[in-house]
């Protein structure tokens, strides 16, 4: 059959549940004139008269009434099938993957998952936590959160974070023992509590900047850990100086458990964004997240 022919079936049966073409034309939002036409062509590719026209109301001939017995069922369910379409769209469902840092998750993608999966039951979530810079495409994840430094340029990104800062901090026991750097140079005179990254497994320079001047250091230690909760452990024991996120240890810095040094060498940086490979085709779950992380965040920056 074709595509017209299934139009002209649905246009007759308007006419028909509505006993008049004024009525059925504005439901269709169409003029009367075209909807008349059309019933003409139905009727003609049947040879078949359907509707018992009159100047005051419009019947249905016996054949009228066959086809629209025979339409009724197999219309209802096509209506009821796109209201089931359009819940899915009132209501997401489905299945979205993300590859992130475990600060990322902890810091800002676990408040708005927790939100999301509160209000849409039919959403699963998949967070990987890993430091390793995760190919998205090619491990099939709908998207991995990175600091904005570190977003490849063909990917879409969307900030979901405000600016980091990470300082260099010790217990006072260790500072009463070793002295406090005065500049980051001086770094490499103490012990430090180095990081081995994911990425490709080699220790973690830390990076300074003042004034416009960046410095890496490549600091040492008796103590190297992949983890930055356990460099932060090992520096409120006294073991020796970590480089950490703000964000992780205001608490220990509030109370004087650590000591921050080389603030001035410390400034703000670029947070969390989400990134992805392409804003067509976002399936409802995904964009659920997305707009849930987006909203949080606040304006861009």
């Amino acid at each position: 059959m074709a595509k017209s022919e299934l139009g002209d079936l649905a246009a007759f049966a308007i006419v028909a549940e509505e006993r008049s073409f004024t009525r059925a034309a504005a439901r269709l939002g169409t003029s009367q004139s075209a909807l008349s036409h059309t019933v003409r062509r139905l009727e003609e590719t049947l040879g078949l008269k359907l509707l018992a026209r009159t100047t005051r109301s419009v019947g249905l001939t016996e054949a009228g009434a066959h086809l629209l017995e025979t339409l009724g069922p197999a219309l209802g369910e096509i209506r009821t099938r796109l209201d089931d379409l359009s819940r899915l769209r009132e209501r997401p469902a489905g299945n979205v993957r993300i590859t992130c840092s475990q600060h990322a998750a902890q810091t800002v993608l676990w408040p708005a998952i927790d939100a999301v999966m509160e209000r849409y039951p039919d959403i699963r979530v998949e967070l990987s936590m890993d430091g390793a810079l995760t190919n998205i495409v090619a491990d099939r994840f709908d998207a991995g959160v990175r600091l904005g430094e570190q977003v490849e340029r063909d990917m879409i990104a969307a900030r979901i974070g405000p600016d980091l800062r990470m300082l260099v901090v010790g217990s006072p026991g260790y500072f009463a023992r070793a002295g406090k750097p005065l500049t980051p140079r001086d770094l490499t005179e103490h012990d430090c509590i180095n990081m081995r990254m994911a990425t490709k497994g080699d220790l973690y320079a830390w990076e300074f900047e003042k004034d416009g001047h960046a410095l890496r250091v490549r600091v040492d230690g008796r103590l190297t850990v992949n983890e930055s909760g356990t460099a932060v452990r090992a520096a409120l024991a006294g073991h020796g100086l970590a480089y950490a996120m703000v964000d992780r240890i205001e608490d220990e810095l509030a109370s004087g458990a650590l000591v921050p040094v080389l603030e001035d060498w410390s400034p703000p940086f670029a947070g969390h964004h989400l990134y992805y490979p392409d804003r067509r085709n976002l399936s409802p779950a995904f964009r659920v997240v997305l707009d849930e992380l987006k909203a949080r965040a606040g304006p861009s920056h």
